[in-house]
C-alpha cells in the first residue's frame, strides 16, 4: 500500500535533492510529494510504493520521519467540484480526510483519513 512519510527538514538548498538521491538510489518510486516551508524550516511529504526500504534509505541519512500512514491512491476526474464531491464521500462514510495531495504524472489523489475505508475507490 502506498505509504506517507512526513519530514522535517532545514530550509536550505540541497536538502530535497538529498533525499530525492538516496530514495531513487535505494530503488523507491516517489509517487506523489508536497513540500512547504516557513520560518527557516521545511515539512515535506513524501508517497513512496515501498515504505520499508524508504524507512531505511531516510535513516541511512539521519532522518527519522515526524509520521508515517499508508494512504489510498484514487483515478479521479479533472474536472470542476471533483474535490468538494470526493471530500463530501469520505465525511458521508463517516471518514475524516488529514491529508490529501495530488500524485505525480496525471489525475490520481492520495488521501490519508482516519478511516481508510471511508475514502473508497
Amino acid at each position: 500500500m502506498p505509504t506517507d512519510f512526513a519530514i522535517l527538514l532545514q530550509d536550505r538548498p540541497g536538502e530535497l535533492a538529498k533525499i530525492g538521491q538516496a530514495l531513487g538510489e535505494a530503488g523507491v518510486n516517489v509517487l506523489g510529494f508536497c513540500a512547504t516551508t516557513s520560518g527557516g524550516e521545511g515539512a515535506v511529504h513524501l508517497l513512496v510504493d515501498d515504505a520499508e526500504t524508504a524507512r531505511r534509505a531516510l535513516e541511512s541519512l539521519g532522518i527519522v520521519p515526524a509520521a508515517e500512514r499508508e494512504m489510498v491512491v484514487l483515478d479521479v476526474e479533472d474536472s470542476p467540484g471533483k474535490l468538494g464531491q470526493i471530500a463530501a464521500d469520505v465525511a458521508e462514510r463517516g471518514g475524516n480526510i488529514e491529508l490529501a495531495y495530488t500524485v505525480v504524472g496525471g489525475t490520481r489523489l492520495a488521501i490519508g483519513a482516519d478511516d481508510l475505508g471511508a475514502v473508497g475507490s
